[in-house]
């Protein structure tokens, strides 16, 4: 069997590539289903997929065309020798400037030649409503021999130069730069000091695999791979753009056509429980419902008789409500016995999920003190650090602990000590 992996991917095709999301909705969520043909790729529920995307062909044509080259120049790259055109669609990330591209421009940008002198020897103005001539003068422009009521403005300097020291010697200037632009915006900058082909590449972010929680059991529908996606589209400095690989996948592959490279990545930690009679907590806003898709499809086929408690929210129940005809054909079947919604944009008081388990904390104490296994899926920065601390008070209240003792059973006892607490956040 092939050893799958970054270097040696697999070149998968889609089955199917759809919006989750009702008309009306101004998000776009879809679902992504991976055909793993005769690949012989495994996984579990709980592990994550690795999508290899391409750059954007209409934005690798600008950067040729701002540089004056055909595609054609051959360069030298971490995985050898390629077209510049290969290097920019596969192997360089090319939709944000690297740190370490501005860093390199130093060289060609300062001048060790001295201090630019700037002297005016004539000053000519012409009348515009006769012509005639108002003043013609001419001198050495050295000490007081200058123009009659000549000011002057500041020394010359080169503004690529200035933008670069500004940046290199200021490392929050540097992050607020980078973090909006890609190379069309910052050539607009810098492209005047010209670049050979091998200049362009080196420095520039080698691509990387983007990792996505996997959506499904492999015993749902065997030799594929389904996902939930959220596709990022923004606009920076009046040009609309999109994320590198949720924008490949919604605009750039097409069913039973795109070749895609991907490869699995594995979970040690984030797994379901051995024993099937444990009760499950799962939290997962958002697209953090793909692992808990296929955690419940797997439960379902492996006839686990512990209980379901699933936390979903979104924006709203019309426009957001991910997969809601299985979700409520397994709420009838009773494989789901709790299902708490949460909808941030529905009424006048924002609800997230973690205000819903607020509310049902003592079941939660209760569902944790009997073994049960606690997860949640989702953005790192925000959601899961409020899911933390909720979690965190309730063991406090309704176990009886101080706050110091509640922060120490959660974070020792459960996620370290027990392996009971178990995230995959991003």
């Amino acid at each position: 069997m092939p050893d799958w992996s970054v270097k040696n991917p697999y070149s998968s095709i889609l089955s199917e590539n759809s919006v989750l999301n009702s008309e009306g909705s101004r998000k776009e969520t879809r679902h992504v289903v991976f055909d793993l043909g005769d690949s012989g790729l495994e996984y579990k529920a709980g592990d994550a997929i690795a999508v290899i995307p391409r750059c954007p062909p209409e934005l690798v044509d600008e950067i040729l065309s701002m540089c004056n080259f055909s595609g054609g120049e051959k360069v030298e790259t971490h995985l050898g020798a390629c077209s510049l055109r290969e290097a920019l669609t596969d192997r360089y990330e090319v939709h944000r400037v690297s740190k370490k591209w501005i860093g390199g421009l130093g060289p060609r940008l300062t001048s060790d030649t001295g201090t630019i002198g700037i002297r005016i020897v004539r000053r000519q103005r012409v009348s515009s409503d006769d012509g005639s001539l108002l003043m013609d003068w001419e001198g050495s422009g050295v000490d007081e021999d200058v123009p009659e009521g000549y000011a002057e403005i500041g020394s010359a300097s080169n503004p690529a130069e200035d933008l670069w020291n500004e940046l290199t010697g200021d490392a929050k200037a540097m992050e607020d730069y980078i973090w909006s632009r890609d190379y069309i915006d910052v050539l607009g900058d810098f492209g005047h000091i010209g670049f050979t082909p091998q200049e362009l590449v080196d420095g520039m972010d080698r691509m990387k695999p983007r990792l996505y929680s996997i959506a499904s059991s492999p015993e749902h529908e065997p030799g594929t791979v389904h996902l939930t996606v959220a596709t990022v589209r923004y606009n920076h400095h009046e040009r609309d753009r999109t994320g590198l690989c949720t924008g490949f996948l919604a605009e750039r592959c097409e069913v039973d056509d795109t070749e895609i490279g991907v490869f699995m990545s594995p979970t040690r930690s984030f797994v379901l429980p051995e024993d099937g009679s444990i009760d499950i907590i799962m939290v997962g806003p958002g697209t953090g419902i793909a692992p808990f898709r296929a955690f419940l499809q797997q439960r379902e086929f492996d006839g686990a008789t512990g209980r379901n408690w699933l936390f979903f929210g979104d924006w709203t129940e019309g426009g957001e409500y991910y997969y809601r005809k299985e979700m409520e054909a397994w709420k009838e079947s009773g494989l789901l016995d709790r299902h708490d919604l949460a909808w941030s944009r529905a009424g006048p008081e924002k609800v997230y999920v973690q205000h819903l388990m607020k509310q049902h904390g003592e079941e939660i104490w209760s569902w944790l003190g009997g073994g049960g296994y606690f997860y949640v899926c989702g953005d790192k920065n925000y959601m899961a650090k409020d899911v933390h601390s909720t979690l965190i008070e309730i063991c406090a209240e309704h176990g009886g602990m101080s706050d110091e003792e509640a922060k120490e059973f959660v974070e020792t006892g459960l996620m370290k000590t027990e392996k009971r607490y178990l995230r995959d956040v991003y």
